[in-house]
């Protein structure tokens, strides 16, 4: 096929006769317009490079033939063809690639020169992938006549790159972006947004008891269990979020327009149902948690380190409280984590020193109310910072390896002191997975029912279902075991999340404690709980079990599980947790009936609060206390003259602006109902939907910058152009 160059041959390109000396060199000169032809069709022919043209109306009118052989097209089909529809430019994914650089079709519209450019040649059933540069022509008049440009096959060397810039960017185990990448894309999604005034969440996810998988099923489990989870954290947030696996068993997600604390707790909650299910892995099960911490843009942090570290400190909050909970980013956060680290340098000192006692909960048999059991609580009294609560140091005593030593000295203290009860009265003891796993438990309880010389059938020990995670075989044995030892054994938090009832069928328990979770609000007329309750006594009663209800706070509760027949209550009802001297006293004293002392009703969660909030009416702010806080209302004092029907906004901290409507109004006290109700920190904290805008508070001439301790203030350009219209007093 003849080429864009038409085949010329100059006279003194002949080859010299035998025998003749070669003629003088003739170099290829500019005016030499065939032998520069001759020259181009070569090049066309090795395939080392092709030409193409475009008309005006970027029409192709040519390509080298070599380059169209594999699509079998001939001069017509390509003449029906533009360049934006010969060449497809590669797609950047975000975060990828030069942030300057001009797409193909913007080039070609203003008629610019082409630079190498990574192309995708789709013609007929053939693709392939070119890079191409061009040059615009123009006419003697100034008139645009087409593009010339050159072309190459990079088809081979285009797929490895590809390749190998995946590898750079995405984990090879899961698929997910990996560390590199999303740091670059966080950094370049919050450049972007702050500039456009968008927000952007970022959600930070950690595996609880992961450690315990690797541990008991091997590390091909873990790395199996790894895929299944980033699988259902794509179910959850779909396809089109930044996902990332950061190490390890820790996973980060970037939620580009996202503030809303509400619909970000609801996503956090997904994922942690999703992610908590049980996994299958190679005929084995394993049940793990999750943990989540959220900071939000600008709120919580405009650059990408301070954004990163609040949603770590989030992470740590969530994990600390408990595990299997979300937690949002606030600045009190920091001391927390202060706070949590002298706790690991000072919870070595508590075993050695005797800070830790024990405290107990009654559990009382639901219809004559005596005291059956005594649940054991640990509480650790600080020398200096008084009473530290078991939700802030289990946690890190499980981080830092020290829950086996805590475990062992209740162990033996608790039936150290159940010896001396009346020989009626049961005492339980919880006992962690970690305690559980080890190979030396059952010695370590049997050593301590030797040494306290206290009846085994009186001592339960209370198990949470993520026991049961890794090895089945082995946790049978070791309840085998136990029941040899004559010890009880409960199964605690039933119906949590992880439940199956081949835990009822093949474990011997004695008793199922129904989490006060599902006992919380059972007698309300919508709840749905009320049916969990009665269809785990159910179950209990058919296995020969009994039944423990936590969590009983009002009399119509301990009604409605008393009437669904469960045969135990435990509630701060009928009594707090107490100290071991305590109830050693109340035994001596015969006190083993106990009164249920609490409210007719259940009512929604209220939190018994004493602290200065704002209070903005008008255009002043008033200071009041804030005694106790709900999601739907507060109570709030020290403010005279208020009207019932007055509207306000209470100033929360943090940016959390609260708008309310007065109720209740009885001298300085007021009870207020929220035009948006609160929801819930992932934790037993409260906070608003939403909060004061940074960008808001650059508006008013700030500097943009996360929230401050009080960010209203930086908002506040009232002039108080009117007079106060509250009195405020000092509450009592």
């Amino acid at each position: 096929m003849a080429g864009l160059f038409s085949r010329i041959r100059k006279q003194g390109d002949e080859p010299a006769a035998a025998g003749r000396a070669p003629p003088a060199a003739v170099p290829i000169v500019p005016s030499d317009l065939a032998r520069r032809v001759e020259l181009l069709d070569s090049l066309e022919e090795t395939g080392v490079g092709w030409f193409w043209a475009s008309d005006a109306e970027g029409r192709m009118i040519y390509c080298s033939p070599a380059a169209l052989a594999p699509f079998e097209i001939g001069p017509d089909e390509l003449a029906s063809r533009t360049i934006n529809q010969m060449f497809e430019q590669e797609r950047k994914e975000e975060g990828k690639g030069e942030g300057s650089a001009r797409p193909l079709k913007f080039l070609l519209a203003a008629r610019a020169t082409l630079g190498p450019t990574p192309v995708r040649v789709k013609l007929g059933n053939g693709e392939t992938w070119w890079e191409i540069a061009g040059k615009p022509r123009f006419a003697g008049d100034g008139s645009f006549t087409g593009y010339r440009g050159t072309a190459r096959d990079i088809t081979g060397t285009h797929e490895e790159r590809r390749k190998a810039e995946r590898a750079s960017q995405y984990d090879s185990l899961t698929g997910l972006a990996n560390r590199y990448r999303m740091s670059r894309q966080l950094e370049q999604t919050l450049k972007a947004f702050t500039h456009a005034k968008r927000s952007c969440a970022l959600l930070m996810i950690d595996l609880d008891r992961f450690k315990q998988v690797n541990d008991t099923l091997g590390h091909p489990a873990g790395d199996e269990l790894l895929k299944q989870v980033a699988a259902r954290i794509r179910r959850v947030l779909g396809e089109r979020i930044e996902i990332g696996r950061l190490g390890g068993d820790e996973f980060q997600v970037i939620l580009p327009d996202h503030d809303d604390r509400g619909d970000l707790g609801d996503i956090a909650q997904q994922l942690i149902q999703m992610a908590s299910q049980p996994y299958s892995i190679n005929g084995s099960r394993a049940v793990i948690g999750v943990s989540v911490g959220i900071a939000v843009a600008p709120y919580d942090g405009v650059e990408p380190e301070e954004l990163t570290k609040a949603a770590d400190l989030a992470l740590y909050a969530a994990k600390g409280g408990g595990r299997g909970q979300h937690r949002f980013y606030s600045r009190d956060l920091r001391d927390q984590a202060s706070f949590r680290h002298q706790i690991e340098q000072d919870l070595r000192d508590a075993l050695v020193g005797e800070q830790l006692r024990m405290h107990y909960q009654p559990i009382v048999d639901a219809k004559t109310h005596e005291v059956a059991c005594m649940e054991a609580l640990m509480r650790w009294e600080h020398p200096e910072r008084g009473m530290i609560s078991p939700a802030d140091f289990i946690p890190v005593a499980e981080e830092v390896g020290l829950i086996r030593e805590l475990g062992t000295w209740a162990l033996n203290e608790v039936c150290r002191e159940a010896a001396t009860w009346p020989g009626k009265v049961k005492a339980a003891v919880n006992v962690s997975a970690v305690q559980f796993a080890a190979d030396d438990f059952v010695d370590i309880v049997r050593k301590a029912l030797k040494s306290s010389r206290v009846d085994p059938a009186r001592i339960e020990l209370e198990i949470t279902e993520s026991v049961f995670m890794g090895d089945v075989e082995r946790s049978q044995r070791v309840f085998a075991a136990l029941k040899k030892l004559g010890v009880r054994l409960a199964l605690d938090d039933f119906g949590t999340g992880y439940s199956s009832l081949s835990y009822l069928r093949d474990a011997p328990f004695d008793k199922i404690k129904i989490d006060q979770g599902f006992v919380r609000g059972c007698a309300g007329k919508d709840s749905n709980n009320l049916a969990i309750v009665a269809a785990v006594v159910s179950l209990a009663d058919a296995l020969r079990m009994e039944t423990v209800a936590e969590g009983v706070e009002t009399q119509d509760e301990l009604a409605v599980v008393t009437r669904q027949g469960a045969s135990h209550v435990q509630g701060i009802l009928f009594s707090r947790a107490i100290p071991g001297e305590e109830a050693l006293r109340r035994f001596e004293e015969g006190d083993l009936i106990l009164t249920p002392r609490g409210p007719e009703k259940y009512r929604a969660e209220r939190r018994t609060e004493f602290r200065r909030v704002g209070l903005i009416h008008g255009d002043h702010r008033y200071n009041v206390f804030l005694r106790n806080l709900s999601k739907t209302g507060a109570k709030i004092e020290g403010l005279l003259g208020v009207e019932v029907g007055t509207e306000i906004v209470l100033d929360l901290g943090g940016g959390q602006l609260a708008v309310a409507v007065v109720r209740r109004s009885e001298g300085a006290a007021q009870g207020v109902e929220f035009e948006t109700p609160l929801i819930s920190d992932g934790a037993d904290g409260l906070c608003t939907r939403h909060r004061v805008s940074p960008y808001q508070i650059e508006l008013a001439g700030k500097p943009l910058q996360a929230l401050g301790d009080d960010p209203y203030a930086a908002l506040m350009t009232m002039q108080n152009r009117t007079p106060k219209a509250f009195m405020e007093v000092q509450p009592n």
